[in-house]
């Protein structure tokens, strides 16, 4: 998690510096509709890298955004869920995807 002297001034910059790339706002799209194991996320997400998708998955769960379950199973079973804090970024992805919708309808 990011420490407040790690911080920029502008809470957009803050939020941009937790989720601002491409990969991870689609992660955060997958997440929260359920938890996601890291196979069905690397499917899902055309194009990314397994280095790609291990980085931003780390990097959000040291943020506190997301969390990794490892299940004690042969094979071993790990999921990736949205933490409580990464749940109040719902509504934020909720605006996204109708600002989103929106535009596209617009025909432009």
């Amino acid at each position: 998690m990011l420490k407040k002297e790690e911080m920029p001034e502008c809470p957009v910059a803050i939020t941009v510096q937790l989720i601002g790339s491409k990969w991870k706002l689609l992660i955060l799209r997958n997440l929260r509709q359920r938890p996601w194991r890291f196979n069905e996320l690397q499917r899902s997400l055309e194009g990314i890298s397994q280095k790609v998708l291990t980085d931003s998955l780390r990097s959000m769960e040291k943020d506190g955004i997301i969390t990794r379950t490892v299940y004690a199973e042969v094979p071993p079973r790990v999921e990736y869920a949205l933490s409580e804090l990464g749940e109040t970024m719902k509504p934020i992805l909720d605006s996204m995807e109708k600002w989103g919708n929106e535009y596209k309808a617009m025909n432009i």
